[in-house]
């Protein structure tokens, strides 16, 4: 219990006294070697109770927030926990982009995802140790990543879900255990860097509410849905770090859960790691119209530590954990507790000892975007494209094509490559970009087609012919060595676009811990009246006049973002502006963007397409529109989720009078979540779904169509015709979600995923009867009967006849094999009883008589038309389970 009662007055002069011998008994030198800690000869457990001992209080508590700062009279340098490698090593300067998560799970391919894993964490421990020779130990620069999100993509609206596995907690399960246990390592002496699964553990949006949202569920959805991947993240990958969510479960804040984090987590399932907060949601337990547990901070920073908050990503720890021991409200020693989990991380990663101790050091900064990175980058791509529809083999094209039309505003767009929360990348291979690369002598005819959505333009860099500096083309550009503009600019130059993305050299030689600013000023002067959104794209912070006017600002982002405003302009007349850019991390980036609100995209669209004899539409979502708590109000969209599932309607306006024409014409999408492409999937005759695909996507798209990629990728979400068909988005519960629960008709159904080839099953063999607490002997030969080689994802699936509240079937193996044409393989599997038991509504495992059948193909069974995979099949067997 957290006590309550007020402090009396001798109670303060105490704890300075206190504090004040423990600051005179410490050694006050820099001489690490002076210190038991330092002693590589002991075990952790005794380094860092020798740490804690010598720490004042005020000490303890800095070390509990996000950004740690030195204790330098101790040896402890700085350390800052934030880094993040959602789909590769973020905004940490140039890596390696890899698809997101979405992608990963559609690749169906655990040992694939684990590859990339190792490969990432490479690129994260090269990083590291280069930033530390550099003096650098800031955000983005440690070896504590918050990734994987292994939270269950329950409804399409929420516009995270681009960074999950999907909707099914054991393809999720697979997916994550092996990402993390590639980051990891394997070393029994020190982590490579540590992993964090997120967000523990009801989450899922809504985004605009999500610090006041009070989430409700029975125990078998908890069990069944929401819990497995994490348990399997803890028990089998050993995953170190676990990130507490948002809002609140059964009426607990989810930082403050006993449930969660001291019952299920610590408890049951024996988890030893540190947990850290999202960021900033300990706030929410007291700040107004949010969860409204407590009524100070001081209660906030206790009742978080109290209930197993390590980590603060935020600043109510320090200095409110300090006054909330000095008033009683939580006791030191708890804080001793969550510290010595948080240095038990710091020692397990090596930074304490010596380099030549620590494997991982050794890894040279040369892997950084390697060949071998970028091949595997580009092959994650291309097995996480899904061929949702094919008809009369309309793909793969021919390369004969002398023209072709590639329309859409996802045609050449970068951020439709990386989703979000993505690093630097170098490459950025657009569909556009790749087609003119596997035909260089066809005629391409490119055209926008249309905006991204009503009210949101595709915007681009602002050109220099109409940027003017005096006589020059361009913006002067002042640069300064610190981030506030002060003294006199190191040197000035006219900049002749502002489109800088400072990644492998800085503007300024010698920059300290990358602190810089620039200062740009001069005229815009448009060659074309009408109406223009006039942005700017920040990787730290900035402000942007226009005409004088301040038009906005923003500061200390983690992540690059881009503000606009809307401007009326007039041909020829200029307009002065001014750009106030500071950089504090190792990821600087700036563009000043544009476009034109008010031209006609459709006319350039048909008439590209009437010269070419094939279209390539590349519409989609955005990670503009659609990811993490955004201000974004459009038509469908709502602050980050979406409203309606459906293209935005530019885009359907652009399908609609392209397919008009009567031309060949095949949609590829590029999203992070499911769309309900109705009027496509009854009108187009292809359509490729490639989600955010990575800087390579573009190669991995052209290589699906045109047939040097036979694809195999399967949804591990479920495609809906509508909003219509899904309960109300608050509502957590899984009746009539996901492919295990719902009732309706899909547009297209979890697992489903075509080729250019054909899978046939044969030779199912199971036992007729299995005792309860048995494993299931499978075996099944499949077949590539088709002429070209190429992948299957196998994929088993158990329902129970008759049982009441059971789902409806649910995955229990999968498998992705590669056959030659003509090939048969024989495929065996056990399945243990904890995958065909069923969960009661008390959350409680339980293993029942009766009858479970069992089916196995390339599918789920039972689809026709349109939804069915009509280039594989399925057996099903009946299986009796007796006592």
């Amino acid at each position: 219990m957290i006590n309550t009662h007020k402090i009396k007055k001798n109670k303060l002069s105490i704890f300075f006294l206190i504090g004040l011998l423990g600051i005179l008994s410490c050694k006050n030198t820099n001489n690490s070697s002076e210190f038991k800690f330092q002693n590589t000869a002991l075990n952790v457990q005794e380094r860092v109770e020798d740490l804690i001992n010598q720490m004042t209080l005020k000490e303890k508590v800095s070390q509990m927030r996000y950004d740690a700062p030195a204790i330098e009279r101790l040896g402890v340098p700085e350390y800052n926990w934030w880094n993040e490698c959602l789909h590769g090593v973020a905004r940490a300067g140039e890596a390696t982009v890899f698809p997101q998560g979405i992608g990963m799970g559609s690749t169906w391919n655990p040992d694939l995802i684990f590859e990339m894993g190792e490969v990432v964490s490479d690129e994260a421990r090269a990083k590291h140790h280069k930033f530390v020779s550099e003096g650098k130990r800031g955000i983005y620069q440690g070896l504590t990543f918050w990734t994987p999100n292994i939270n269950i993509f329950r409804d399409p609206r929420w516009g995270r879900g681009q960074e999950t596995y999907g909707e099914d907690p054991y393809l999720t399960s697979r997916i994550g255990v092996n990402y993390i246990k590639g980051l990891q390592g394997d070393d029994e002496n020190h982590y490579k860097v540590i992993a964090t699964a997120k967000h523990f553990a009801v989450h899922s949006g809504p985004e605009k509410s999500r610090h006041e949202d009070n989430y409700q569920t029975s125990n078998k959805d908890l069990y069944e849905t929401y819990l497995p991947a994490f348990e399997a993240a803890i028990k089998e990958a050993k995953v170190h770090s676990v990130m507490c969510a948002y809002n609140r479960y059964r009426d607990e804040a989810c930082c403050g859960s006993n449930l969660l984090l001291n019952k299920i987590l610590r408890d049951d399932w024996a988890f030893d790691g540190y947990v850290v907060s999202d960021c900033w949601a300990i706030n929410d337990f007291w700040e107004p119209n949010k969860h409204d547990l407590v009524e100070t901070p001081e209660e906030a920073a206790a009742l978080a530590i109290d209930r197993g908050t390590d980590l603060n990503c935020g600043s109510v720890y320090d200095p409110s954990l300090s006054e909330a021991v000095l008033k009683e409200l939580i006791d030191e020693s708890k804080i001793d507790i969550a510290l010595s989990r948080l240095f038990t991380a710091r020692f397990k990663l090596g930074m304490f000892d010596p380099d030549e101790k620590v494997k991982w050091s050794k890894i040279p900064y040369e892997v950084v975007t390697s060949k071998h990175h970028y091949d595997l980058s580009e092959k994650v791509a291309r097995e996480s494209m899904v061929l949702l529809k094919n008809d009369n083999n309309t793909l793969p094209l021919s390369k004969n094509i002398k023209s072709i039309a590639v329309i859409g505003p996802n045609a050449n767009s970068d951020q439709a490559l990386l989703g979000n929360y993505h690093g630097t990348s170098k490459n950025n291979i657009t569909p556009l970009l790749a087609i003119k690369n596997k035909l260089p002598n066809a005629t391409i005819n490119y055209a926008l087609g249309s905006d991204l959505a009503i009210g949101w333009p595709m915007l681009t860099p602002v050109p220099n012919t109409v940027l003017k500096n005096g006589d020059s083309k361009g913006l002067k550009g002042d640069y300064y060595k610190n981030r506030n503009w002060e003294g006199q600019p190191e040197f000035t130059r006219t900049d002749k676009t502002i489109d800088f993305t400072w990644v492998t050299k800085r503007p300024l030689d010698n920059i300290e811990k990358d602190d810089f600013s620039v200062r740009w000023t001069g005229e815009l002067v448009p060659k074309e009246s009408g109406n223009y959104r006039i942005g700017l794209k920040a990787s730290s912070g900035g402000k942007l006049y226009f005409n004088d006017s301040l038009q906005f600002k923003f500061s200390d982002d983690h992540e690059p973002k881009t503000k606009y405003f809307d401007v009326e302009l007039v041909k020829g007349k200029s307009n002065t502006i001014k750009i106030e850019y500071f950089n504090y991390h190792a990821d600087p980036q700036a563009q000043l963007v544009w476009a034109k609100t008010d031209q006609d995209l459709i006319t350039p669209a048909i008439k590209a397409a009437k010269k070419s004899e094939v279209v390539i539409l590349c519409l989609g979502l955005s990670p503009s529109i659609e990811g993490e708590e955004m201000p974004v109000l459009l038509e469908g969209f709502d602050k980050g989720d979406r409203s309606d599932i459906t293209l935005p309607k530019t885009q359907i306006e652009l399908m609609k009078k392209i397919q008009a024409l009567g031309k060949p014409t095949i949609l590829v999408l590029m999203n992070g979540s499911a769309l309900a492409v109705n009027w496509a999937a009854d009108n187009v005759p292809a359509i490729l779904e490639a989600w955010y695909p990575g800087e390579f996507g573009g190669n991995a798209i052209a290589d699906v169509l045109f047939g040097d990629y036979n694809p195999a990728g399967r949804l591990p979400v479920t495609f809906y015709k509508s909003v219509n068909d899904l309960p109300d988005f608050k509502n957590y519960n899984i009746e009539n979600r996901t492919y295990k629960y719902f009732k309706g008709d899909p547009l297209f159904p979890f697992g489903h995923g075509l080729s250019y080839t054909n899978f046939t099953y044969s030779n199912l063999n199971i036992p007729k009867i299995v005792s309860i607490g048995h494993d299931i002997e499978v075996s099944v030969n499949v077949k590539n009967t088709g002429a070209i080689e190429g992948d299957e994802v196998v994929q088993l699936y158990i329902s129970h006849e008759g049982k009441e509240n059971a789902a409806i079937r649910t995955l229990v193996e999968f498998k992705r094999v590669h056959l030659k044409a003509g090939e048969t393989k024989k495929l065996s599997y056990n399945i243990n009883p904890k995958k065909y038991a069923l969960i009661n509504e008390d959350g409680k495992t339980i293993m029942e008589p009766g009858t479970l059948v069992l089916t196995v193909g390339g599918k789920q069974p039972g689809f026709k038309g349109l939804s069915n995979t009509h280039t594989t099949n399925v057996l099903e067997k009946r299986i009796i389970l007796k006592k």
